[in-house]
């Protein structure tokens, strides 16, 4: 008698992967006109958004963006960033990389489930994922006091790098994907972790040091306007 075979799932990083630039801008534009950040920071976000296009994330960078998101969401409802994810989703969700769109359309062809896997906050990022009507979200959760206000702290694991991978076997866990049959896809070489944790591992966009790698060890590389293997 043979066994049930094992749930396929496709795990996209969201910012230079599935998007173009960073979610974290418009979210800050956001966050700015709702009266959530002041205009100091908004400055500050313009740079590192500006940094990001061209250069990518870095271990550094993320840890303090993730210092900074939890002490300014600290005591706000979280009814409120789900209002400001439901303003900020129709943007990200035009940013969509048409590559990466059609590799969305190839798994679900395949009946694939498709997860995105991102150091933002689960509230905007589970907001894109259901407006592409994606299977799932992994990201960033803050922890929330009993009246449903951000604590200041995270629950769960900083969806970065390693962190990527513990919330993925988590999931994979729950959901019964085999993750040796998985696909995961990403741009930096931050998230080596998840590539190479799963068995189907390709480079999109990748900076020069997953170019590299990705080279090195005969991994898919898909950039916008052009596919080669």
């Amino acid at each position: 008698m043979s066994s049930e075979p094992s749930r396929v799932a496709a795990f996209f990083d969201l910012d230079r992967t599935l998007i173009r630039g960073s979610a974290n801008y418009p979210l800050a534009i956001a966050a700015f006109r709702f009266g959530l950040v002041p205009w100091r920071e908004l400055l500050s976000d313009t740079v590192n958004a500006v940094r990001f296009q061209r250069h990518g994330s870095t271990d550094d960078g993320s840890a303090a963006l993730r210092e900074r998101i939890l002490r300014a969401v600290k005591g706000i409802r979280q009814a409120d960033i789900i209002h400001l994810g439901d303003a900020v989703t129709p943007r990200l969700v035009r940013r969509l990389i048409p590559e990466s769109a059609r590799l969305l359309a190839e798994h679900h062809g395949r009946s694939e489930d498709r997860i995105v896997v991102s150091a933002s906050p689960i509230e905007i990022v589970g907001r894109f994922a259901d407006a592409l009507g994606l299977e799932g979200a992994v990201a960033t959760r803050g922890e929330l006091d009993e009246e449903g206000r951000y604590t200041g702290r995270l629950t769960g694991e900083f969806c970065y790098a390693g962190g990527k991978v513990i919330e993925i076997e988590k999931l994979a866990a729950e959901r019964g994907y085999d993750l040796t049959h998985c696909y995961a896809y990403s741009d930096s070489v931050s998230d080596l972790p998840m590539l190479e944790r799963v068995g189907h591992p390709v480079a999109v966009n990748p900076d020069r040091e997953l170019r590299a790698l990705a080279a090195e060890r005969g991994w898919p590389v898909i950039e916008e306007g052009r596919r080669r293997r």
